[in-house]
């Protein structure tokens, strides 16, 4: 499946437009994660932990929408927009990626 950002793909022709899909997923940290995410905060540097917990859950949104656009009978998905979101109040310990984009299929 082939997967843009960008409103079009570059030697192809769009036929058909099958409308917007998405995927999304919510993934909780644990209190380990936590913990050392604010030592992070204080002595500065990358929190390795949430780095890859937010590439698991983009990957999987990803795949998501993928599915449901290969559902649909589509070639590629255009236009897609990743938003990251915390729930969990003061606490934040899930993170929510939601992928959004158009299901088209293509002519070379």
């Amino acid at each position: 499946m082939l997967m843009t950002t960008t409103d079009g793909v570059d030697g192809a022709k769009i036929t058909q437009y099958l409308g917007i899909v998405s995927g999304d997923t919510v993934l909780g940290t644990n209190i380990f994660s936590d913990l050392f995410a604010s030592i992070r905060d204080i002595v500065g540097g990358r929190s390795g932990s949430y780095e890859e917990k937010l590439q698991k859950a983009k990957d999987t949104a990803l795949s998501e929408m993928a599915a449901r656009a290969k559902a649909l009978g589509a070639d590629a998905v255009i236009g897609i927009d990743l938003d990251y979101h915390s729930i969990g109040g003061d606490s934040k310990t899930l993170l929510m990626v939601v992928a959004n984009g158009t299901a088209v299929n293509l002519e070379w």
